[in-house]
C-alpha cells in the first residue's frame, strides 16, 4: 500500500538554522526486503525510484493487474529479485511502476537518464536466458544492461560476461551517445587480483566496443562512475591492492581511494590513490567547475597523504580535486558512531563556471553506545569550500527503528529528494522518499522565467518556467508569427516534440492565468 503525506513535516535541526519544509513523503510498502538504489530526477523534473523487490502471486492478485502484471509472454514472475522501478511526478504521485525479471535473483545496481529522456539500467543477472532476459548466461553472475524509453519500454538489452562471476556497479552515457558501464569481476583469467574492475564501452545500440580490466595484485571494487567534461569518465574504487598487475600507485593503508581517470576511448589518462594509514571507503563522486570531488568514510588518522584526522569512529572525508588528480583541499566530518556516506550533489552556477554548494547524505551506525539519531536520514550542506553551512536529521511523518538512505539529490530548482528505506525490523525494508524544499538553497538559485533545453533541438525539447504558477499555455510560434503548437501545463518542466518542425527558429511563449508571459527563441537543427 502506498501513502503520500504533506505538510511541515518534522525535521531535527542539529547545528544552524536552515528553513526546510517536508513537500511530500511516498512510502513504498513491501512484506520483504526490498533493496532501493537510487533515485534519478528525469530530465523534466520526475521522479525515478530503481532498486530491486521479489513480487509474490498474492501481491501480483492483490494488484488487479494494474502495474505488477506477470512478465514477459504471459509467465509468472520468479519468486527472487527483480529489478524494480517506479516514477513519481513533481508532485509525488506514482505514473509508473514497472519489473524487469529473469528466472533467477537480479539486482538494479544503477540507473541513468539518457539524453532522449530514456534511462539505461545496469545491474547483476543470476539468471539465464527467460522471462524478460533475452539473452542466457554467460557462466556465473552477469551485467544485465536494459535500455527504456520514457515510458519504461524496452529499447534494448544487452548482457555481459564470461565464465567468472561479473556484477554491475555503474553506468553512465557520454558525450558521444555511447555507454560506459562498470563492474566487479572476480578471479578472472584475465585479471590481476581476487576482485577487478571492469569497464565496458557500448555505442548507443548496445553495441560492445571495447572491454578493459584494471586492478592491483588483491581485492579492487568500483564504487561510483561519472561522466567528464571531455567525454571520458572518472572511476572511484575502494582500494586494498598495492601496485601491480595494472595498477600504478601504492596504497597508502589497508584501504584507499583509488581515483582512475579515462579517456572517450576508455583508457586510462592517470590514476591516484588517496588514503592514510587505516581504511578508507569511496563511497561517491562529483564533478564541480575546478575538477571533482571524491567522498567517503575514512579510519584513518593523519597519515599517508591524508591531510585531517579523525574525531570518533568513521568520519566523511572529502577530497576536492583538480582535474588532473591533486588535491585542492580536504575535510573531515562527523556525526559520531559510524558514519556512512551514500550520496553527494553539487549545486553548480547556470553559466557551470562555478560551484555554489555541495550536499552530502547518508546514515550513522551505531558503534558502542546509542545515539538518538542513529539510523535516520542525515543531510550536510557545504559551500564550494567544504566548509559546513548546517547539518540535518530527516525523520518525516514516521521514525522507525531501522531507516537507511541509500541516495539524495539536489534539484536545480533548490529541492532535494532524499530516497532509503525504513524498517520496524530487518527483512520487511519499505522504501521511504522525502521531497524537502529549502529557502536558503532557494536563494542560490539563478532562475529564469524560461529555459529550454537542448538547444538548439533535434527531436525533444523541454521547456521549464522558473516562476510560480498554478497553470500555464505554452504556445510555439514560427517566426512569421504563425501558431503551430499550443498545450496546457502545470508542471514546472514540460516535454515538446519537434520532430515535425523544419530547421529554423522558432519563438516559445508562456502564459499563465495571472497574465504573466514569457518568451524564448528556440533553434531547430
Amino acid at each position: 500500500m502506498n501513502k503520500i503525506y504533506s505538510g511541515a513535516l518534522f525535521l531535527c535541526s542539529v547545528l544552524g538554522i536552515s528553513a526546510q519544509e517536508v513537500v511530500w513523503q511516498k512510502d513504498i510498502k513491501s512484506s520483504t526486503q526490498d533493496f532501493l538504489s537510487q533515485v534519478t530526477t528525469t530530465i523534466d523534473q520526475q521522479y525515478l525510484i530503481t532498486g530491486s523487490s521479489i513480487r509474490h502471486e498474492s501481491e501480483i492478485s492483490k494488484a488487479g493487474g494494474k502495474s505488477n502484471m506477470p512478465a514477459a509472454n504471459g509467465q509468472q514472475p520468479n519468486n527472487g529479485y527483480d529489478f524494480h522501478l517506479i516514477k513519481l511526478n513533481q508532485q509525488g504521485e506514482e505514473v509508473l511502476e514497472k519489473y524487469f525479471s529473469g528466472q533467477n535473483h537480479d539486482f538494479l545496481s544503477a540507473t541513468v537518464n539518457t539524453q532522449d529522456g530514456g534511462f539505461i539500467l545496469a545491474g547483476t543477472s543470476f539468471s539465464s536466458k527467460g522471462l524478460d532476459k533475452k539473452e542466457g548466461s554467460k557462466g556465473g553472475s552477469d551485467i544485465w544492461l536494459i535500455r527504456i524509453n520514457e515510458f519504461g519500454d524496452e529499447l534494448w538489452q544487452k548482457t555481459i560476461g564470461t565464465n567468472s562471476d561479473e556484477e554491475a556497479r555503474a553506468v553512465i552515457q557520454t558525450t558521444d551517445m555511447g555507454f560506459f558501464v562498470a563492474g566487479n569481476i572476480q578471479n578472472s583469467e584475465k585479471g590481476y587480483g581476487s576482485k577487478d574492475i571492469l569497464i565496458v564501452k557500448l555505442d548507443k545500440n548496445g553495441k560492445e566496443l571495447s572491454q578493459l580490466i584494471l586492478g592491483g595484485k588483491g581485492l579492487d571494487e568500483v564504487e561510483k562512475m561519472i561522466p567528464t567534461k571531455d567525454g571520458g569518465a572518472l572511476l572511484g574504487v575502494y582500494s586494498r591492492s598495492n601496485a601491480g598487475g595494472s595498477k600504478k600507485t601504492e596504497n597508502f593503508g589497508e584501504g584507499d581511494y583509488w581515483i582512475i581517470k579515462l579517456n572517450k576511448e576508455g583508457k586510462v589518462e592517470w590514476e591516484k590513490n588517496y588514503g592514510g594509514k587505516g581504511d578508507d571507503h569511496l563511497r561517491t563522486l562529483a564533478l564541480t567547475s575546478t575538477g571533482y570531488l571524491i567522498g567517503g568514510e575514512s579510519r584513518s588518522e593523519r597519515s599517508g597523504n591524508k591531510t585531517v584526522g579523525i574525531e570518533e569512529g568513521t568520519d566523511l572525508w572529502l577530497i576536492s580535486l583538480n582535474e588532473s588528480g591533486e588535491d585542492i583541499w580536504q575535510k573531515s566530518y562527523n556525526f559520531k558512531n559510524r558514519d556512512v556516506l551514500m550520496g553527494m550533489s553539487v549545486l553548480h552556477a547556470s553559466d557551470d563556471q562555478s560551484s555554489k554548494g555541495i550536499l552530502l547524505g547518508g546514515y550513522t551506525q551505531a558503534e558502542g553506545r546509542i545515539e538518538s539519531d542513529d539510523e535516520t536520514f542525515w543531510m550536510l550542506y557545504l559551500n564550494e569550500k567544504g566548509e559546513e553551512q548546517w547539518r540535518k536529521h530527516v525523520k518525516g511523518e514516521s521514525r522507525k527503528k531501522e531507516e537507511r538512505l541509500s541516495d539524495i539529490k539536489l534539484n536545480r530548482d533548490g529541492s532535494i529528494i532524499l530516497a532509503g528505506t525504513s524498517a520496524e525490523e530487518l527483512g520487511k525494508e519499505n522504501w521511504k522518499i522525502v521531497k524537502l524544499g529549502d529557502k536558503q538553497i532557494d536563494q542560490l538559485i539563478e532562475k529564469q522565467d524560461i529555459k529550454i533545453y537542448p538547444n538548439p533541438v533535434i527531436d525533444y525539447t523541454y521547456v521549464e518556467i522558473g516562476f510560480d504558477f498554478r497553470e500555464a499555455d505554452i504556445v510555439l510560434y514560427d517566426m512569421g508569427g504563425r501558431q503551430l503548437q499550443s498545450l496546457k501545463t502545470n508542471n514546472k518542466v514540460t516535454k515538446i516534440n519537434t520532430q515535425p518542425l523544419i530547421q529554423g527558429a522558432y519563438l516559445i511563449t508562456i502564459k499563465t492565468a495571472t497574465n504573466k508571459t514569457a518568451n524564448a527563441k528556440l533553434i531547430k537543427k
